[in-house]
């Protein structure tokens, strides 16, 4: 044979499997248990196997004689390992191959003897088994079969610490693959609702209205303070969503908080997070929007409804950039952008008292105002058919356009809900309508409106006639009549209108920072698909 020819005594199978194992772990470990233990017994073949199912096994290292060999599954059943998976020391000195005909592997080699022994925890566990096999007869006494017992002991140490190790490594793999499943869902939700917002915030092309978006974009890109003043109603809170979205913070959340709808006695615990036990109800740790807006934007709507005890917090906030959650003494640091919002007269309220002086400085670095709907009143059309589509679908109608008159009615009311209240009559209209148009009685007739004969209507407005498309129009500036001898517009005939006024604004440049795209806000690829749909060529009349 080629190992050694006769086997060691207990003693020198010791020396000889702590020598050739003492400092090697892993795979190297499993390699010199298999390769020692067969010259211990001074046999040709061992190896060292794990346990898969009660059915199952693959080695972990086999030596052969000379060099290791191949590794190997194969399943217990008609094999000497199967009682030795179950936990047996197993011993067959003559006569192997005949004993276990099923098995191949044994007829091929000639094996004629054979010792196993299982790999078991302190618990009882079986995690795998070495095995000694020899093609000449041997006879193990007890003693070394015990020596075989102890390293075999170490083995199945070592293969838990392996499997431990397997385990730790498929969960971080797993929570790498969550996390990065986390990301990619969250950058989809965050593009859609991107692409909703866009299409709400930027309906207007009214003056006063491009005059906002303009500063909005000088704003966004620095990372001060903003206050942003307006009636109620005029989108406030998509203005703030516009500087969050086009700033350099935007790849991180934009946590709002309404101050006035949060009771006073919750609102610094809702800003700043409570410790267990802060006050009664407390029942645990909570973050505070501060915590959840860090490297982000905290934007706070009706600032000027805070309590003078908050608003000395809130200050303290801004200058330290530090807070305490209640009834903690420990102080965090976080690094967020404030953009605050108003429809309340601050300096008044600063000469009456009833808001800090240095709260409002510290909040107006950057003023925005909101324009009121009667300020840009050129934007109505515009609104209210973007409003039609949202709400026809949402609403599952088939409402497809405005009459004449009851968009004349809107182009007279002073709408002191601004456009809130558009957004919500049209929505109402759209589910009062009875037919496939929004007529002026559905409009004018309610409690607190005026009636339609009190504001006179002209003989000329824009009605859509067409079904609405699945996305918004882009915006642009709205024609305020119909084609001559019609009252009727369809939405191809007002989208090659759109698409040529801003063409012809930017000088018919499709791409870059002025470009027809970046002005309607769409591909590049859009606009010249578009163009090609709707015959649209530098020097064409409009058809609208």
């Amino acid at each position: 044979m080629t190992g050694d020819s006769s086997p060691a005594s207990a003693s020198d199978i010791l020396r000889l499997l702590a020598e050739g194992t003492a400092a090697a772990l892993g795979d190297e470990f499993f390699r010199s248990l298999a390769k020692y233990s067969a010259r211990a017994l001074g046999a040709r073949y061992a190896f060292a196997a794990e346990t898969l199912n009660p059915l199952e096994s693959r080695s972990l290292a086999y030596w052969e004689g000379s060099d290791f060999g191949t590794g190997f599954s194969y399943r217990f059943p008609g094999t000497p390992c199967q009682r030795v998976a179950q936990g047996h020391v197993c011993s067959t000195q003559v006569g192997l191959a005949a004993a276990y005909p099923e098995d191949l592997w044994l007829q091929r080699i000639g094996a004629e003897s054979y010792v196993g022994v299982p790999m078991q925890t302190t618990a009882g566990q079986v995690l795998g088994h070495l095995a000694v096999l020899h093609t000449a007869p041997l006879s193990p006494t007890p003693e070394q079969i015990a020596v075989l017992q102890i390293f075999a002991a170490r083995g199945a140490a070592e293969l838990a610490r392996l499997q431990a190790d397997r385990a730790l490594a498929h969960a971080q793999n797993e929570v790498e693959r969550l996390k990065e499943r986390l990301v990619a869902e969250n950058g989809y939700l965050r593009d859609e609702m991107g692409d909703r917002q866009r299409s709400a915030e930027l309906v207007g092309t009214s003056a006063p209205w491009r005059r906002l978006l303009a500063e909005l974009d000088a704003v966004a890109a620095a990372d001060s303070t903003v206050l942003i003043r307006g009636e109620t109603g005029v989108g406030k809170e998509l203005v703030a969503s516009g500087v969050h979205r086009r700033s350099r913070r935007s790849e991180r959340p934009l946590v709002k908080l309404n101050c006035a709808a949060i009771a006073p006695s919750l609102v610094e615990s809702e800003l700043f997070g409570h410790v267990k036990g802060a006050f009664t109800g407390a029942a645990q740790q909570r973050m505070g929007r501060f915590e959840l807006a860090d490297q982000g934007t905290l934007f706070l709507d009706e600032v000027g409804e805070l309590s003078l005890e908050t608003q000395a917090r809130l200050l303290r906030v801004l200058q330290e950039r530090e807070f305490e959650r209640v009834g903690s003494s420990e102080s965090l640091r976080i690094n967020v952008r404030i953009i605050a919002a108003t429809n309340r007269d601050l300096e008044l309220a600063v000469k009456q008292g009833s808001f800090r002086a240095d709260l409002y400085y510290r909040l107006n670095v950057v003023p925005l105002r909101v324009p009121p709907l009667r300020e840009r009143s050129s934007d109505i059309t515009e609104l209210a058919l973007h409003f039609l589509e949202r709400a026809a679908r949402r609403a599952g109608r088939d409402v497809r356009g405005i009459s004449s008159a009851a968009l004349d009615w809107m182009l007279k009311y002073s709408w002191p809900g601004n456009v809130r209240e558009l957004e919500n009559l049209i929505e109402r209209a759209v589910i009062l309508s009875s037919g496939p148009s929004i007529e002026l009685a559905s409009l004018a007739n309610e409690p607190g409106l005026p009636a339609a004969s009190a504001l006179p209507c002209s003989e000329h407005a824009i009605r859509v006639a067409e079904p609405l498309p699945s996305a918004p129009l882009p915006s642009a500036q709205l024609p305020e009549a119909p084609s001559p001898g019609s009252d009727v517009m369809t939405l191809e005939q007002l989208e090659r209108h759109h698409i040529l006024s801003v063409l012809e604004a930017a000088g018919w440049v499709i791409e870059g920072p002025r470009g027809a795209a970046e002005r309607l806000k769409v591909r590049p690829s859009t606009i010249r698909s578009r163009m090609k749909k709707l015959g649209i060529v530098r020097g064409a009349p409009s058809r609208a």
